[in-house]
């Protein structure tokens, strides 16, 4: 049996894909803030969950709760980071940026520092992060968040680099780009091509399974990150 650690599996992606993790025979240590929505999913698998209460903003606590995980599974052949906040701030509010970088920049490089370690040392794993379309480039409604998204891409490209100097060629890295989920992280109002969180999950399922380096969910926003990559700023000044 396989061994995966979810980062933020309360709710949305986190929560959809640890349901699939079970049903495709892996043992899932599931982490997040809300306890009690940690237990109704455990309840649903109770041989094949582990729970570890766990509030990434919380930095000093996330490499003990790791590491008490690696001591309870031995290895770890999988770890998803789906943890993460967001928030329309046009007026720049400094709490919710501060609570944005916090989580999205500081808590996130913290686990995949601690994954990419353990995947070092171990000789092998899977490290997938949940950055977004919006890592592609900024917003006026938004900039915190686009910001650490784009921080997430990079981190993640420099860790997949990085791998050329694990000898065991059997590290992975995998950068999930969804653009609108059916999730409360979806940002904004009239929002267009809103994935169902089913769908959403069981395809970053099939990009896990493929190893892919980067996967947009769904296929289509791949399309509308290529137009974002050439546009040029004076024209996102108007549309965006």
């Amino acid at each position: 049996m396989k061994n995966a650690i979810v980062f933020g599996a309360t709710s949305g992606i986190g929560k959809s894909i640890t349901k699939i993790l079970v049903k495709e025979g892996y043992k899932v240590a599931i982490t997040g803030r809300r306890l009690e929505k940690l237990e109704e999913l455990k309840k649903e698998f109770p041989d094949h969950i582990l729970v570890k209460q766990n509030d990434i903003q919380q930095i000093e606590d996330v490499e003990k709760v790791f590491y008490e995980i690696v001591s309870e599974f031995k290895t770890i052949d999988l770890v998803i980071q789906s943890s993460g906040v967001g928030f329309v701030n046009p007026k720049l509010d400094w709490n919710k940026q501060q609570q944005t970088i916090v989580t999205n920049v500081l808590g996130v490089t913290k686990l995949y520092v601690l994954a990419y370690t353990l995947f070092k040392e171990q000789q092998f794993g899977h490290l997938v992060g949940i950055s977004s379309i919006a890592s592609i480039r900024g917003s006026r409604a938004a900039p915190d968040y686009f910001a650490s998204k784009a921080y997430q891409k990079s981190y993640l490209e420099g860790l997949y680099i990085k791998t050329k100097s694990i000898k065991s060629k059997k590290v992975f890295i995998t950068d999930i780009r969804p653009g609108f989920v059916d999730t409360p992280m979806a940002l904004g109002d009239q929002l267009f091509w809103m994935v169902p969180l089913e769908k959403a999950a069981i395809q970053i399922y099939a990009a896990i399974k493929k190893k892919k380096r980067v996967a947009y969910i769904s296929k289509r926003w791949q399309l509308v990150a290529w137009v974002l990559k050439i546009a040029p700023a004076w024209v996102l000044k108007k549309m965006m």
